[in-house]
């Protein structure tokens, strides 16, 4: 069994979007106090408390008229929140401001329900909400999430338990570079394209904003405005998103491991040349999609080292070349072997070589080594461009 989140837009009448708006502002409100209570109560006493919802109900009885498992589940989601900063000793616990995009959650004890051909959907406290259903799912409700964007559209999103789709073993494996020209380059040959979503509409985008910055703070004006530059860059990433989930998705569906190199994307951002270019490739989002459509489908990714030079190396003979660390050097000719390489493909094919020996050390995948034959170069062109 595995859990799928499937999201779908919603259209609330004007009662149910009164109704959202007390949910959020009583999660919110909860969160944030008993964050602070639990803060300065660490400070007096030195010691942690998990502070209920039932603790300010008496005192703010406005608490009582919304969904108690939504109050729940942010102090479940508190208490997540301080679990990670405990582990990694970073990223203290935020407060949450109505700024941003809005949402709470809460669980489905069989109040959840479809009707009228699945244009309507039955919520806890919230009957008959207007829903587009794109797709289909099969299983079993578990949690829904209700969310409000700044661009005032409602989503919903209903966790789903379901059985795990039948898993293909795949013969292929495959090493993945990761570039700007070239969002993917693969160790068949194929490049895949990167499409500068953010940076095709950066005119458009700077003039909204442009318009934005003259208009007065709390006119109507300037709040249709603010809307309209948010639905621009929400529809940047919606393409984007819409770019990587099909290419992740046609990456997995191919190979049974999928070789990537480690990187740290933070630390590249840092290099004010190459941040926009970085973070409009959104590789971090692309790799993280690999990993968890890996989970779903049995798949096999294998992180290879940030210090590995995949550039540097002849993927014929291993002769390492110095002279490529200028990224300038796009094609180069092996002093050693002769061979002439194109530095992104030789790149991957070495992250696919690296990947093998790591599983083969690991005996995770012991008979892997015949998929080193993937290494030579594919005529296919790749589907999606």
């Amino acid at each position: 069994m595995i859990r799928k989140a499937y999201k779908y837009r919603i259209y609330p009448n004007k009662e149910q979007r009164e109704y959202f708006s007390r949910v959020f502002g009583c999660v919110r409100f909860f969160y944030n106090k008993s964050l602070s209570d639990m803060c300065e109560l660490y400070k007096k006493t030195g010691k942690n408390e998990n502070i209920t919802p039932a603790r300010y109900k008496k005192d703010y009885p406005f608490l009582k008229e919304v969904d108690s498992l939504a109050l729940c589940n942010a102090q479940l989601a508190r208490n997540a929140a301080f679990k990670s900063f405990y582990k990694k000793q970073n990223n203290f616990p935020k407060y949450k401001s109505k700024r941003n995009d809005q949402s709470y959650t809460t669980n489905n004890q069989g109040s959840v329900k479809f009707s009228s051909f699945d244009r309507y959907i039955s919520i806890p406290k919230c009957p008959r909400l207007r829903i587009k259903k794109h797709r289909s799912f099969y299983g079993e409700i578990k949690s829904i999430t209700v969310s409000k964007t700044t661009d005032e559209k409602y989503y919903i999103s209903l966790l789903v338990e379901e059985n795990t789709e039948s898993i293909k073993f795949l013969d292929n494996a495959i090493g993945l570079d990761l570039g700007i020209k070239e969002l993917i380059i693969d160790s068949n040959g194929n490049k895949y394209k990167n499409h500068k979503y953010l940076t095709k509409s950066q005119n458009k985008l700077a003039r909204e904003q442009r318009k934005l910055s003259l208009m007065k703070k709390g006119s109507n004006n300037r709040n249709k405005q603010r809307i309209k530059v948010t639905r621009l860059h929400k529809k940047i990433e919606n393409q984007r998103n819409d770019y990587l989930h099909k290419l992740s998705r046609h990456i997995i569906d191919e190979n049974q491991i999928i070789c990537i190199e480690d990187l740290k994307v933070k630390n590249m951002t840092r290099n004010s040349k190459l941040a926009r270019s970085i973070s409009d490739a959104s590789w971090s989002r692309f790799v993280s999609m690999l990993i968890y459509k890996a989970n779903w489908y049995g798949n096999t990714i294998v992180k290879v080292p940030t210090n590995y030079p995949s550039s540097q190396l002849c993927s014929y003979c291993n002769y390492q070349n110095p002279l490529t660390k200028d990224l300038r050097v796009r094609k180069w000719t092996c002093p050693q072997c002769g061979s002439v390489h194109d530095r992104d493909i030789n790149a991957a094919k070495n992250i696919l070589r690296k990947g093998i020996e790591i599983l083969t050390k690991d005996g995770t995948h012991p008979d892997s080594l015949f998929m080193l034959g993937s290494l030579e170069s594919s005529s296919k062109k790749p589907p999606l461009q």
